[in-house]
Formats: C-alpha cells, structure tokens, sequence
C-alpha cells in the first residue's frame, strides 16, 4: 500500500488533529506548571531543618517516582471516584483526571531538579546576600532563585519534552489528544502510516519550538554570569 500524500496533508491540517495537539499541549503546560510550583515547595521541604518535613517530602518524592504514570491515570479516573463520591459528578471529565495525575507524578520529578538547583547554589551567596542587609526572603527571590534558574532550566525543559510525550497515556481514560485522534483515525481506515506521520510531525514540531526556546532562554539566564551576585574566589 502506497503512502497517501493526499491523505497525509488533510490530516496534517484538520481540526481533529490540531485540537488534539492543543489538549496535548495545554495538558502538559497545566500539570508542568504546578510540577514546578509544588516541586518548589517538596524541594525546600526537603532541606528543611524540621525532620518531619524531610520526610514527608521524601516520602512524597519516593511514591510517586515508584507509581506508573499509567496506573496513576487509571487509579485517579476509576478508583478515586469510588472512594470520594465527589469525583463521580460530571465535573471531573478525562482531562481534569489526567491533569491531576500528570500534577502530582511532575511535582516529584521536578522536586528533583529544583532541589538539585538549590544545592548548587554556594553558600557565599548566602552570606553575600545577608551582608548587603537582605532579609533571608529577600535573599531567596533575588540571589538565590535567579542562580537556581540557570541550573534548573536545561532539565526542567527535558523533563516537559518528557511529560508532553507522557501525555499519550492520557488515552487511556479517553481523553483525546494527540495520540488519541491519531489512534481513532487509523483505526477507522486502516491507514496507519499516514496518520502516525500526522502524529509524528505535530510531536517533533512541538519539541523543536521547546527546545529552541530552551537555547534562548539559556542565553539569556547566562550573560558573562550576570545573574551571580558575587564571585566565589
């Protein structure tokens, strides 16, 4: 069977397709974006002097690093509605399911790399920041943060070209992005290498936009070291 061209370039344009990279996309800036807000909060948990929120926080990273994304998606869609009768209304539809379920895996993952960024941080800066009369939240949004970006940004935009992909699981509970239209589509006319190029285009489009961004973005975080407050001898 010959490629269909045709068939190709419909595909590549149609709305089905275009919308299901839209929830594709708008599913994984959702649950990135409280990934790297709560994976904020886990990571400073994590070096709290307080014993109980190390290890709460350890414990959060240690559990959802250890569940399947996919047994999480299904548990969060079908088993959480029997345990709170609040889920089973019409309200929490495929994409708030997967949206809390692709939030809670990221929030461990991401605790990662922001904890990781925070210990790169030199203690000197620290002691910089509070001989210029920096209070230690003042200390934290301009001196510390700024320094954690620069080494945050390269793995937190690996880790989102990772969760963008994860998002394919999502059909399993029927939400209908990308993957989804592409496997609907193929399925009801036996064209699958047509289809799954449509899929394949959309997917390395996306992350060639992200991965430029991340080199723009890297440039800018990284001026001559303009954002470190003092220089470590």
């Amino acid at each position: 069977m010959e490629f269909d061209t045709n068939l190709f370039l419909d595909a590549l344009f149609s709305w089905p397709f275009l919308d299901g990279a839209l929830i594709t996309i708008a599913l994984s800036v959702a649950s990135h974006g409280v990934g790297i807000a709560l994976g904020l909060v886990v990571a400073l948990m994590s070096a709290s002097p307080r014993r109980g929120l190390r290890v709460a926080a350890q414990g959060y990273v240690w559990f959802f690093r250890g569940t399947p994304v996919l047994l999480l998606l299904l548990f969060v869609w079908n088993a959480l509605p029997q345990l709170i009768p609040a889920f089973r209304d019409d309200w929490f539809t495929p994409f708030l399911a997967a949206w809390l379920a692709l939030s809670l895996n990221e929030t461990a993952y991401q605790s990662e790399i922001n904890r990781a960024a925070l210990l790169a941080v030199e203690d000197g800066q620290h002691a910089a920041a509070a001989a210029l009369g920096l209070t230690r939240m003042q200390a934290f949004f301009l001196v510390v943060l700024p320094q954690c970006l620069r080494v945050a940004v390269p793995p937190t935009v690996n880790e989102f070209i990772t969760l963008l992909k994860t998002t394919s699981l999502a059909s399993v509970i029927s939400l209908q992005e990308l993957l989804a239209t592409t496997t609907r589509a193929s399925n009801a006319s036996f064209r699958y290498t047509e289809f799954y190029a449509v899929a394949l285009v959309y997917y390395l489009v996306i992350v060639s936009i992200l991965m430029f961004g991340q080199a723009r973005l890297e440039q800018r975080l990284t001026p001559n070291g303009g954002l470190v407050l003092m220089e470590h001898e």
